[in-house]
Order: structure tokens, then sequence, then C-alpha cells
């Protein structure tokens, strides 16, 4: 099992940046492939960003292409999610997955395919 804790999130004005952390413990970080989602009140919880357990494929959901940057570090056994150019519509309580992932270049983009989440870290942007 692995254990996933967020942070980083908060309250920003539109255009601004922020840079959320997810550090795992248990199981060998190098073994999932990770993602994050976001679910905002109302609406289902959708895929944001995705990266394989080495870091060489990377995958992001058009809303946020160009914005976001993911990335891991797993030698902290931590996963990130860059975000600058924020805008409201990218208020939502940001969650991190985890998966055990046997092939190195893969990445997951359906929430059905994470075992392991986090309990969320929440992100404001006002306008």
């Amino acid at each position: 099992q692995v254990q996933l804790v967020e942070s980083g999130g908060g309250l920003v004005q539109a255009g601004g940046s922020l840079r959320l952390s997810c550090v795992a413990s248990g199981r060998t970080f190098s073994s999932y492939a990770m993602g994050w989602f976001r679910e905002d009140a109302g609406k289902e919880r959708e895929f944001v960003a995705a990266i394989s357990k080495f870091g060489g494929s990377k995958d992001y959901a058009d809303s946020v292409k160009d914005r976001f940057t993911i990335s891991r570090d797993n030698a902290k056994s931590t996963v990130y999610l860059q975000m600058i150019s924020l805008k409201p519509e990218d208020t939502a309580v940001y969650y991190c997955a985890a998966v055990n992932s046997f092939r190195s270049g893969s990445y997951y983009t359906r929430r059905d395919q994470y075992n392991y989440w986090g309990q969320g870290t929440q992100v404001t942007v006002s306008s």
C-alpha cells in the first residue's frame, strides 16, 4: 500500500501560480504511476495530469495544457503540480492518485484506474 498526502493549496488571484506537492509513504514510490485530479462542488472528479513511474511520459487535460506541469522526484517520493496563469475555473479540491504500474512508459487518465488517493488540497482562484 501507499499513503498520499497533498499540500500547497490555497487562495490565489487569477493569473497567479501555485505548486502542489504530494508525498507518498509506504511501498517503493517508483513502482507507481501518478496522477492529479480535481473536483469542484457539484461536479465529477476530473483528470488533470498524469506521469509515468520514471517521469518519462506525461499527459494533461486540454483545459490545463500549457499552464500546468506535472513532475516527480522519486528520491523524495513526491509528485508535483506546478500551476501558472490560474483561472477561477481552476478552483477545486485537487487530489493526487497512485497506481502500481508495470510498464515504465505508462500513465493513466481515468479515475477508475487508480488504486490510492490522497485526502485532497483546496485551490481557490479569485477573479
